[in-house]
């Protein structure tokens, strides 16, 4: 099973994202990420899949996709021809015994803290999805009191832009 990421132009209306993920489940895919969001131009949204599966039914999924009259544009997304991060907060319990090893940790993941309270602290990290699942096993020896993490966003890389291939 693959790994992809779709970026999908769509006009910015009401109940897109939930006809998209619909598509999504009825060809039984599992959503990994998503990430939604207003694109320079209100009049569209751009929505960001990341999903698990086979290459003959990602390109039937596409397919189904681009009969939906929301959608203006489809472009998979691969390591070598984009850039992707995600964010992610990570909220740990604030101990004298094992905040310098948690704090020498995320220095090393370059992890900012951007809370800190007597009870507890919040760091925040950036980057591609692998680095954090590495930082969140790693925190996993202490106590990781809640976690919030964003899907993937990602842009093609060069000049081409989503909005260059519409199809209306």
């Amino acid at each position: 099973m693959n790994r992809y990421t779709v970026a999908i132009l769509v006009k910015n209306q009401f109940g897109v994202l939930n006809r998209l993920t619909s598509m999504f489940r009825r060809r039984q895919f599992n959503i990994n990420s998503l990430t939604a969001s207003e694109t320079e131009s209100s009049e569209y949204s751009r929505i960001t899949f990341s999903f698990d599966g086979e290459e003959e039914n990602k390109k039937q999924l596409i397919n189904q996709l681009y009969k939906l009259p929301d959608v203006c544009s489809i472009k998979e997304l691969s390591d070598e021809n984009s850039v992707k991060c995600e964010l992610m907060m990570i909220k740990m319990k604030n101990s004298s015994s094992t905040r310098p090893d948690i704090y020498a940790a995320a220095e090393a993941f370059s992890a900012e803290t951007i809370d800190y309270s007597r009870d507890s602290f919040v760091l925040r990290l950036i980057g591609q999805g692998s680095k954090l699942d590495d930082f969140i096993t790693l925190m996993k020896d202490f106590e990781i009191l809640e976690i919030c993490r964003t899907g993937t966003a990602s842009l093609e890389k060069g000049g081409s832009v989503l909005r260059q291939a519409i199809n209306l």
